[in-house]
């Protein structure tokens, strides 16, 4: 059996809409093992995007276990969690945003600038990128 990239244990995830208590996760048990593709789907309002945001270190799990390739990220600092996120961490969003002002080989360079990357390496990642969607 594959080893786990993402599990989850008894995760739950509340908050409060004024004096009305959410629970868009209860006890969610959930193995993803490396090298599988998911896919999240579900009507509106039933924790696709609340699982998506807590797998991906932007917020935390009220209770429950997240550990994802060996790290459980819930327990770590602020400091570590932001190095996890900008070397484990990518978004393909519905509709691409891109900032107006750049160019295409800027847009695709600005998330790897938050990376320990050389130049040489973020320019041959962005080349190889670029050329792969034509």
């Amino acid at each position: 059996m594959n080893e786990s990239m993402i599990q989850c244990r008894g995760v739950s995830k509340s908050y409060r809409k004024g004096s009305t208590l959410v629970t868009p996760l209860e006890a969610l048990d959930l193995d993803v093992p490396k090298g599988e593709f998911l896919a999240l789907m579900g009507p509106s309002g039933s924790g696709k995007t609340t699982l998506l945001n807590l797998l991906s270190g932007i917020d935390s799990p009220t209770s429950g276990s997240l550990v994802i390739a060996g790290s459980e990220i819930a327990k770590l600092s602020r400091r570590d969690l932001t190095k996890w996120r900008a070397s484990h961490v990518g978004y393909i969003f519905q509709l691409y945003h891109l900032v107006p002002v750049l160019t295409a080989f800027e847009n695709v360079e600005l998330p790897l600038l938050l990376s320990p990357l050389s130049r040489k390496d973020r320019h041959a990642r962005v080349e190889t990128a670029l050329a792969l969607v034509g």
